[in-house]
Parts: structure tokens; C-alpha cells; sequence
């Protein structure tokens, strides 16, 4: 037992685990732990058993839900500290069951923690501080995210997504605040959406089973995800813009593999597609049958 558990915090979830704990830990304190903890703990303990029993279900062996961990703790992390319990917990198993209803053959389509926090702020009226990405510790402690989130990206390989996401990102606000008013895209400087969108990209952008591995797919992610979300926070003004700009890029994501698989396994295009898969396909007999035997 001791040696799996030591081997799990070797992995990619695993090390991000110890990364969300250490960042809740710094983050919390200044939030007031009395509204904090019973989000944060009902949310993971109840998520975690709904995982628990999916996956004892679906694989017939007991199974660590770490991924339900993950999720419950970046939802309790974004949405605002002073949120009831109740609703935390109920947005963190929605996330987790968005997994096993909205997926392709291989993964989930949706990054979990972004779909579920967007519905609740529809369902609940929530709102968003983003206290796990240290919006409210001194300087010196904001550097754990930097340094932590560099770590697990680079863990994970997918630092090229997450520097042109970034680059994008502020690219886009910084010629807006030329052509048009600063005052209005200043907030993105500074805290606490600053913070936000460092957690955005180290944490959520780069799920590996959401986001694209290779290095010329993260680039157009990345470029597609800061598009959407620059769009949602000038055309719409939604305080979910980034998560919107992700779900976004998870729908490009997914087709871009669904077409991947379709052209290996049809190279021929889309006639041979619909060939395969018609039901009135005929068998060859009579003339088509000398022709394919001549």
C-alpha cells in the first residue's frame, strides 16, 4: 500500500495533488478557514466516493479517484470561498459525472472543473475569486505558483501550450488597450485576474486528457483558447471567460482527433467513410464480381 501510494505521487497526478494541497494551504488561512474547509472537504469527499463507485463499477476493481480529487479541488479553488458547501459539492460531482457523459471513445470532451463551474453560475448565480491561485498572499508567496506551475507543465509537456496561450492572451488585451480605452482591459493586469490566468494555464489549460500532446497542436489550442476568451470577456463580459475559452478549445480538440482517426482509418476520404458504415452496402456479384476477379 505504501509503495503504490509512493509511486502514485510520482506520477503527473500524484505531484499535481501535492501541488493543489500546498496551494490551498497558503491560500485558505487568508480566506478564513470557517468558509474555506467545508466546501473544499465535502466537495473531494463526495465527489471522490461518486468516482469511487463509477470506477468500481466500470473496471470491477476498487480504483483511487484521484481524477475526482483533481476536479473537486479546482472547483472548490475558483469558485468564490464564501460559496455554501452544498453548492461546491454538487458543482464538483456534476463535474465529475460530465466525465463519463459528454466523452468520445477515448476521454471526456470537456475540461470537467470549467463545465461544471460555467453551469453553476447559471444554476446558482456563483461566483468566481480564483483564492487557490494566491490572489491574497503577499508577493514572496505568489512565486509557489509560478514555480509550481512551471513544474507540473513541464511534467506534463506541454509547455509550449501554456506559453502561447499566455503570449496570446496578453498580446490580444495589451493592443486593445491601444486602439480603445485601457481602463477597460487594465483589470487583466492586475490582481486578481493576473493570478487567475497563471492557475488557468498551469492547472486547467494543460489536462492532458482534454488538451492536445503534440507540439504544433498545443500552439493552435493555445491560440484558440486566448482568442475565445479575449472574445468572452470583450463581446460578452462574462466573468467566466477563460473557462468558456477552454470548453471552446476542448470542442476543437475533439474533432481534431475524431478526424484524425477517420482519415488513418479511411484514407480514402469521406466516400469510403460512408461506404463502410451504409447499410445498403451491396456484395459483389454479377458484373462487379468479374471485374473485381479480372
Amino acid at each position: 500500500m505504501r509503495r503504490r501510494a509512493k509511486n502514485f505521487f510520482k506520477t503527473p497526478k500524484g505531484l499535481l495533488t501535492i501541488i493543489l494541497v500546498l496551494l490551498a494551504a497558503i491560500a485558505a488561512p487568508g480566506q478564513g478557514l470557517r468558509d474555506v474547509m467545508p466546501g473544499l472537504a465535502s466537495a473531494v469527499a463526495i465527489a471522490g466516493v461518486v468516482d469511487l463507485v463509477i470506477l468500481r463499477f466500470r473496471k470491477r476493481v476498487w480504483e483511487f479517484p484521484s481524477g475526482a480529487v483533481l476536479t473537486a479541488m479546482i472547483v472548490a479553488m475558483v469558485l468564490r470561498a464564501q460559496e455554501p458547501w452544498y453548492v461546491v459539492t454538487i458543482t464538483s460531482v456534476a463535474a465529475v459525472l460530465s466525465k463519463y457523459i459528454l466523452r468520445s471513445r477515448h476521454a471526456n470532451v470537456f475540461n470537467p472543473a470549467a463545465l461544471a463551474i460555467i453551469i453553476s453560475f447559471y444554476v446558482f448565480h456563483t461566483g468566481q475569486s480564483w483564492w487557490g491561485a494566491l490572489t491574497e498572499v503577499p508577493l514572496a508567496l505568489q512565486s509557489v505558483l509560478l514555480l509550481a506551475g512551471l513544474f507540473i507543465t513541464d511534467r506534463v509537456n506541454k509547455l509550449p501550450l501554456v506559453l502561447t496561450f499566455l503570449g496570446a492572451y496578453f498580446l490580444l488585451f495589451t493592443v486593445t488597450s491601444f486602439v480603445g480605452d485601457p481602463r477597460w482591459v487594465s483589470e487583466i493586469y492586475r490582481s486578481p485576474d493576473v493570478e487567475a490566468a497563471l492557475y488557468f494555464a498551469f492547472i486547467i489549460l494543460t489536462d492532458p486528457p482534454t488538451s492536445p500532446a503534440k507540439y504544433p497542436d498545443q500552439i493552435v489550442f493555445g491560440v484558440i483558447v486566448a482568442v475565445v476568451s479575449f472574445s468572452f470577456f470583450e463581446w460578452a463580459g462574462v466573468v467566466y471567460y477563460l473557462l468558456a475559452g477552454v470548453l471552446v478549445g476542448n470542442v476543437w480538440e475533439a474533432w481534431r482527433r475524431v478526424h484524425r482517426r477517420s482519415v488513418r482509418r479511411f484514407p480514402n476520404g469521406l466516400g469510403a467513410f460512408l461506404r463502410e458504415i451504409s447499410p445498403w452496402k451491396e456484395p459483389l456479384h454479377g458484373r462487379h464480381r468479374h471485374e473485381v476477379a479480372g
